[in-house]
């Protein structure tokens, strides 16, 4: 039996999302898109199944059993080498892991060597995980390749190229390079062609690069691969990074789902070793699973515009678009995030021509600053200083298009010049910086959308009383395509 663990922040989420039948995002995760477009003609190769993954992410709401289990690998090879001072090998099945063969719990981690989530638990929390639990014998962590080609079309490779580097045999080799991948992973990400890359972190590890080359030509690897994602969705898995906890001498299986907390995976071991059901495992108590209703901001009636604030509907969120349109889409976004810029520029100008100025699409932004971008907060606050003036979408596209410029220690005298650009009342916009309610309405959407946006951008499309998430910044003819499907099933 598995039991899938998430965060208090899944449980409240559930209070509207089975309402709407909104499609959840992993805790801290990366995920399968929700709304599927059509796979692309090269999709039929092995290396890119995507189509084979669920459409629907498993629900993150409640503790869920299936009879679905891992192939565990449990006997090991023991010849093992060291890596770092830390036992490494290979189970018996090939799959690589560090750690003790004989530690009393068995950590499987499905990752995605291009998933920003997973990169920040390698960098986080693998660490200490590795110095409280697997140097002491406690916990070995098998690693598993769950490579999300929908939203990283570059992870496949990044797999195959670690699986290549451990089919010369050594199991240290293949976690040096499995290091590198996450290490390097902004360098490789976005490269047109990321392998010359692997090859270059594939020499330096020191390996037959002739051999090498010959593993990656000859797709051997790919096949390993897919049954790692079928092994994972057997369990449920959608998202990565995700972990399958297995007591060796018990029967259960525990499922914890995202980038979690150290302390989460630390309960988990502890418990575990002790031969005790996590306490992560009970059910959520009804406060947390909240009232089921959906929030105000959802709502058709908060959906109105407002007759008072030109450009703003009832709940107080910019937009732009018909109001009277079948099709929402409510937009959660970071001024200073790469990928929210990389879908104004690239993907944004498509999407209004195609759907939001045919009044089709009503088009809905609410902001989401992450902690890690420490001005993008006071961009919101500019933005929506802007927009009491009627200029939202006009310093919505300025903030973007100068964010190297006014990513500053104080950004604010360059806001001030955006809004001297835009004509603004200077005394009123300069008052409106500071007074507090605009932060007010910035941290209102950040509330709004914690329970299930996971990372910038992230869409919320609402449709015929349905709700569905896109996460992440989509290339422009697949986020056309899951749009269209959406516009023509309302029949219009």
């Amino acid at each position: 039996m598995i039991r899938v663990l998430q965060s208090r922040a899944s449980h409240a989420a559930r209070w509207w999302f089975g309402v709407a039948s909104l499609l959840l995002l992993s805790v801290a995760g990366c995920t399968m898109p929700v709304i599927q477009p059509p796979p692309p003609a090269e999709a039929n190769s092995p290396a890119a199944e995507p189509t084979a993954a669920p459409t629907t992410a498993p629900a993150a709401t409640e503790a869920v059993t299936t009879t679905a289990t891992a192939d565990t690998g449990d006997n090991v090879d023991v010849s093992t080498e060291t890596y770092k001072e830390i036992p490494v090998g290979f189970t018996a099945q090939g799959y690589p892991f560090r750690g003790s063969p004989d530690a009393p719990v068995t950590m499987y981690e499905y990752s995605d060597f291009q998933c920003p989530f997973c990169s920040r638990y390698f960098v986080q929390t693998e660490p200490a995980l590795n110095e409280s639990y697997v140097r002491s014998g406690q916990l070995r962590v098998v690693f598993r390749d769950f490579p999300l080609v929908q939203l990283h079309p570059n992870a496949p490779a990044a797999h195959i190229a670690a699986l290549c580097v451990g089919e010369q045999g050594s199991a240290a080799d293949y976690w040096a390079m499995h290091n590198e991948l996450f290490q390097t992973q902004t360098v490789w990400s976005n490269l047109p062609d990321p392998q010359p890359h692997f090859t270059e972190l594939a020499e330096a590890v020191g390996i037959d690069l002739a051999r090498y080359a010959d593993c990656v030509a000859s797709g051997v690897m790919e096949a390993k691969i897919q049954a790692a994602l079928s092994e994972g969705q057997a369990l449920g898995i959608s998202g990565t990074p995700s972990f399958n906890f297995i007591y060796t001498a018990g029967a259960e299986n525990y499922l914890l789902v995202g980038a979690q907390p150290y302390d989460q995976f630390a309960g988990m071991i502890d418990a575990l070793a002790a031969g005790e059901a996590p306490t992560q495992a009970q059910q959520p108590s009804p406060e947390e699973q909240g009232s089921g209703e959906i929030p105000f901001w959802a709502t058709a009636e908060g959906l109105k515009p407002d007759p008072a604030r030109p450009g703003y509907t009832m709940a107080g969120d910019e937009y732009r678009g018909n109001p009277e349109a079948k099709v929402v889409v409510i937009e959660f976004s970071d001024f200073q995030c790469p990928y929210c810029r990389r879908h104004v520029e690239d993907t944004q100008p498509t999407l209004d021509e195609t759907f939001v100025e045919t009044d089709q699409i009503l088009w809905v932004f609410k902001h989401f600053p992450l902690s890690f971008h420490p001005q993008a907060e006071a961009a919101s606050v500019a933005a929506i200083c802007a927009a009491e003036q009627n200029k939202f979408w006009e310093m919505h596209d300025l903030l973007f298009t100068q964010v190297e410029a006014w990513s500053i220690s104080d950004p604010n005298p360059l806001f001030a010049t955006y809004a001297e650009q835009l004509a603004l009342d200077a005394a009123q916009f300069s008052a409106c910086l500071t007074e507090g309610t605009a932060l007010a309405g910035v941290q209102s959407d950040m509330q709004d959308g914690a329970p299930f946006v996971q990372g910038t951008p992230t869409f919320v499309v609402l449709f015929g009383g349905e709700g569905r998430i896109i996460p992440g910044a989509l290339p422009v003819e697949r986020f056309t395509e899951a749009l269209q499907q959406v516009v023509d099933s309302t029949g219009q």
